[in-house]
């Protein structure tokens, strides 16, 4: 019983842990966005098309994780 209880504990952890480099990469991709915009803005139409690719791409990852942690 405490074996099963420690293993759900360990995967809320794992998945905390895991979900924090998605947040840490589209933190870093805002501020990319920001700075170029404010450089470029006639950019900033390009530049958003970009960045919702990464953000989608790095949610992907995040989500992956959360359903890996149901299945596991």
């Amino acid at each position: 019983m405490e074996i099963t209880l420690a293993l759900a504990a360990l995967k809320v952890v794992g998945y905390g842990l895991a979900a924090i480099g998605p947040g840490i990469g589209i933190g870093i991709a805002t501020y990319g966005l920001c700075t170029a915009a404010a450089r470029q803005p006639e950019m900033k139409g390009t530049l958003m098309g970009y960045f919702f690719i990464g953000a989608a791409m790095s949610e992907a990852l995040a989500l992956l994780g959360l359903v890996l942690f149901f299945i596991g």
